[in-house]
């Protein structure tokens, strides 16, 4: 019952956080959006084909009605059709998303794993050449733009210029060979853009593990660096870790990575939201804000529950 009565109280105050991020989106839209009556008339339209259009769009309606409609159509999950391409919004996410998934999971898994393991020999061996080299590393990932970063990959993995092994654009999931084939080079490029700043965080969490007493004591007693590491550094810094992995997920469900999707002609989320903007096609950009916001408010969640999970000392309340 406990259990019962936290769920429903986090879905109570979730409710005005999507109440919050829906209407301030749809505010933006309807009032610095672009006007798409004229699009669908042409040109030299008469006063009753532009009335006309704008009847079909819905902006002749005021603006709560047309958020009340909005509200619906998040509770329904049905955002009609695509203004720019005429298909339904419904089934553009469908498409779109497992193919972000597919792309950036992998970077994401990568680039979380390597820095903790990254960040336990940086903390481990504070102050010395080996946490100087890694945190240098990591400054470096940190400070180069991600867009230089997909261009080099592209010369040095998929070009005549460099190794040339992989594709510099498309995508195939038709079979595990054809998935890695195209899945590398982005992956590659996530893992080195990730990797600095997952690096730079997991190490300050860690060091302050460190330096804790049961951790001086568990030393002071021989214990080897691998079970100090595993059993009191990683395992009482979960919740800092949790807390940074969860929170990143309805990024890489909802967004993608714009660029990598751009400057690889990836047909995913981040490249279909990008559109959206650009063309102002309201119905795509509101079912990716409500699809964004209702996932933070399942992260939420979760989070507490993993929280409670690795640490039942955590009340949830």
């Amino acid at each position: 019952m406990a259990g019962l009565g936290y769920l429903i109280r986090r879905l109570a105050t979730g409710i005005p956080l999507i109440l919050g991020v829906t209407f301030i989106s749809f505010l933006l839209m309807v009032y610095f959006g672009p006007d798409l009556s004229f699009e669908l008339v042409g040109k030299n339209p008469t006063a009753e084909q532009i009335a006309a259009a704008r009847a079909q769009l819905g902006y002749d309606q005021p603006f709560w009605v047309r958020y009340a409609a909005y509200l619906h159509e998040m509770v329904t999950f049905d955002f009609g059709r695509s203004v720019s391409t005429g298909q339904p919004v419904r089934g553009l996410l469908a498409d779109a998303v497992p193919v972000s998934l597919a792309l950036t999971l992998p970077g994401f898994v990568l680039g979380n794993l390597l820095g903790i393991a990254l960040a336990l020999l940086a903390a481990w061996h504070r102050g010395r050449w080996l946490d100087r080299s890694i945190m240098a590393f990591s400054v470096i990932g940190m400070s180069i733009s991600f867009l230089i970063i997909i261009i080099v990959f592209q010369l040095l993995f998929s070009s005549r210029y460099g190794l040339n092994f992989f594709p510099v654009r498309g995508w195939d999931m038709s079979s595990p060979g054809a998935y890695l084939y195209y899945v590398t080079v982005p992956t590659l490029a996530i893992v080195f853009v990730s990797l600095g700043y997952n690096t730079r965080f997991y190490r300050a969490v860690f060091v302050e593990e460190v330096g804790r007493d049961h951790v001086r004591t568990a030393r002071a007693f021989g214990a080897g660096a691998g079970i100090i590491l595993w059993k009191y550094v990683l395992k009482n810094s979960l919740i800092p870790i949790i807390t940074r992995v969860m929170f990143s997920i309805p990024s890489i469900v909802i967004a993608g990575s714009l660029l990598i999707e751009s400057y690889f002609g990836i047909p995913g989320a981040g490249k279909l939201t990008f559109d959206a903007v650009t063309t102002g096609d309201q119905p795509v950009l509101k079912a990716v804000v409500s699809l964004t916001a209702l996932m933070f408010v399942v992260v939420l969640i979760i989070n507490d529950l993993l929280y409670r999970a690795v640490d039942p000392r955590v009340a949830l309340t």
